[in-house]
């Protein structure tokens, strides 16, 4: 089934995209919660009809990401957690952690937008992607040491 998303869905699209759904899925989350509409032909020609009219507006937003990027390109964090005496960590560090590094240093991200590949459950050197844009995501790397 083809839908509209109406806003961002983790690991499915971004606002405005028409994307392929099971049925079920469809009908039963996205739809009824608000996320997304049945793509009906007239449904596509609103939205083109909207995407027309909205795109210097959608530059915008494109080259404030862009902006963000270039002030994240340079950064690096240093994540300090309790560590056991075998060097793995009670719990394990999230993006809200990433987030709130970088929030000390200035930049203001929301956690949901930082995406962590594998489980951070030992002291080392990792990366973090943040997505700021469909377009436009910045690799991070961190640093988790014992406290």
């Amino acid at each position: 089934m083809e839908i509209i998303l109406k806003e961002d869905v983790v690991n499915l699209g971004y606002k405005n995209d028409i994307v392929t759904v099971k049925s079920g899925y469809g009908r039963n989350y996205l739809i009824p919660t608000g996320k997304a509409i049945i793509a009906s032909p007239s449904a596509k020609k609103m939205l083109a009809e909207d995407l027309k009219q909205r795109a210097h507006k959608l530059e915008k937003i494109k080259k404030d990401a862009e902006a963000m990027a270039a002030k994240l390109e340079g950064v690096s964090l240093t994540i300090a957690t309790k560590v056991s005496s075998t060097g793995t960590i009670f719990g394990s560090v999230s993006n809200i952690q990433i987030a709130e590094a970088l929030a000390k240093l200035g930049h203001e991200i929301d956690r949901k937008t930082i995406v962590v590949k594998d489980a951070v459950k030992e002291v080392g050197s990792y990366k973090a992607i943040v997505k700021l844009h469909k377009e436009v995501s910045v690799e991070i790397p961190f640093e988790v040491v014992a406290e």
